[in-house]
């Protein structure tokens, strides 16, 4: 106990780390706080929205801005797409291969692209939402002016939503720069977070006394759950480097063995967010194919918008496993890490500088990614096999699946990040006490 209060003590201590943490904490409640404002002309008293099957799920992951019909309904979704559709062209379209090449620049042009391409998913999207969501009944009869055909409601909403998005993706990128953490990741976690203490105290009462027992059990499950996650997001495979011994006048030089750390699960949560935002198409039109007649486009679209279904389920997770094998491509380039270890006089045994080098790495990757694509795959269709079992819904979506590895995910990069800092300030204190500080002060003196 001591030394969890020492450690927030010396967190709280480093002054940068601390604005960090606070601007955070500040960007998150007002992104909360934005999850509670109805949308203008929706009769918020009596409103509630859709949360059944796939749309339970997206109001999970948004903390339940999406069945409040919030300003914030989209929230990052929108963005998240837009990035998707970038990566994709980065791979295919040599225009964006040479801007992902370009180093700083061309990130920023790409930015920019994304950031027009959110807009305009955001107008489709909100669209889609309004129409799928929110009953022309909750809606206040001085809203429903027509202008051309549309209603005054439709086009205000449409522009507050797309605002909305807009707002948040801008948070997302603010906590990143000024904040700790990755900004769009923590608005996930943040609203996964906030219905995690109502699912159980629901859960626990739906279980009673009688079924206290296996209440409990299920908390155990759990906690197993959180353990192999934990375990395989810092599962690690350390492929060894020798680095040739150099002479430099009269002292040698290198000579070290060291180890490159490539994660099973480099991708991290990426593939969850990139596969549930491709899953969400199907729920965004089913209201609107319901007046169509066509029975069998009916059955093919309520089979993908229900996470509980086989046909979700299979789909959910082969993305995955697809966009876990796209992410780390991009994240790791096994040709620069070959380069970089021939640029310093490093190779592994037995394996040939140069392109042999280059595709052990590339081997390496590729045998453990699988494994760790297919856990994550397995963790994220956790929430349908426990609501077979008996489990409720808002139970079953944290018993494993998107939200528990977010919230894995996102909370040990973020506790990665503040060891940093608590690092950087170890080595700080060294500088300043010791030789190389009487070294200092002499220096100055003179």
């Amino acid at each position: 106990m001591n030394k969890l209060i020492r450690t927030f003590r010396d967190i709280f201590s480093i002054e940068d780390l601390r604005e960090r943490i606070l601007n955070t904490l500040l960007f998150l409640a007002v992104y909360r706080l934005g999850s509670y404002i109805v949308l203008p002309g929706v009769d918020g008293a009596r409103f509630q929205g859709s949360t059944e099957g796939i749309f339970g799920l997206l109001d999970t992951l948004l903390g339940g801005a999406f069945s409040n019909a919030s300003i914030f309904g989209l929230s990052i979704m929108p963005y998240i797409s837009a990035s998707i559709v970038l990566q994709l062209l980065t791979v295919a379209v040599p225009y964006f291969q040479k801007l992902q090449q370009e180093g700083e620049s061309g990130r920023k042009k790409i930015n920019q692209y994304t950031r027009v391409l959110t807009i305009v998913i955001c107008l489709f999207q909100s669209a889609a939402y309004i129409a799928s969501n929110i009953p022309t009944e909750y809606i206040y009869p001085e809203y429903m002016v027509d202008f051309a055909g549309v209603s005054l409601f439709s086009i205000s909403s449409i522009i507050v939503l797309t605002s909305g998005t807009i707002f948040c993706m801008w948070m997302g990128e603010k906590i990143t720069d000024r904040g700790i953490g990755n900004g769009i990741s923590l608005l996930i976690m943040v609203g996964i977070i906030s219905r995690f203490p109502g699912a159980i105290i629901k859960e626990s009462m739906t279980r009673g006394m009688g079924g206290a027992m296996l209440f409990i059990l299920e908390l155990v499950a759990l906690f197993f759950i959180v353990m192999c996650v934990v375990m395989i997001t810092q599962a690690v495979r350390q492929i060894p480097i020798q680095y040739a011994k150099q002479i430099v006048g009269n002292k040698v030089y290198g000579g070290q063995r060291q180890y490159l750390p490539i994660k099973v699960n480099s991708a991290g949560v990426m593939p969850i967010i990139f596969a549930q935002s491709l899953m969400l198409i199907p729920a965004f039109f089913t209201n609107m194919l319901a007046s169509s007649g066509n029975e069998f486009l009916m059955k093919f679209i309520y089979a993908f918008s229900d996470y509980t279904s086989w046909q979700y389920s299979l789909m959910f997770g082969m993305l995955i496993i697809i966009f876990t094998f796209f992410y780390t491509a991009i994240a790791i380039n096994p040709n620069q890490i070959a380069d970089d270890m021939k640029r310093n006089n490093g190779f592994i045994p037995g394996v040939k500088p140069g392109p042999q080098t280059s595709d052990h790495i590339a081997t390496v990757i590729d045998r453990i990614t699988l494994p760790g694509a297919i856990f994550l795959a397995i963790i994220a269709i956790l929430p349908s096999i426990a609501s077979r079992f008996g489990v409720s819904r808002d139970f079953a979506q944290f018993f494993g699946g998107t939200s528990l590895l977010i919230m894995v995910g996102v909370i040990l990069d973020t506790l990665q990040q503040v060891e940093s800092y608590l690092l950087m300030k170890h080595y700080e204190g060294l500088m300043k006490s010791g030789k190389f500080n009487e070294t200092t002060e002499a220096i100055t003196a003179a």
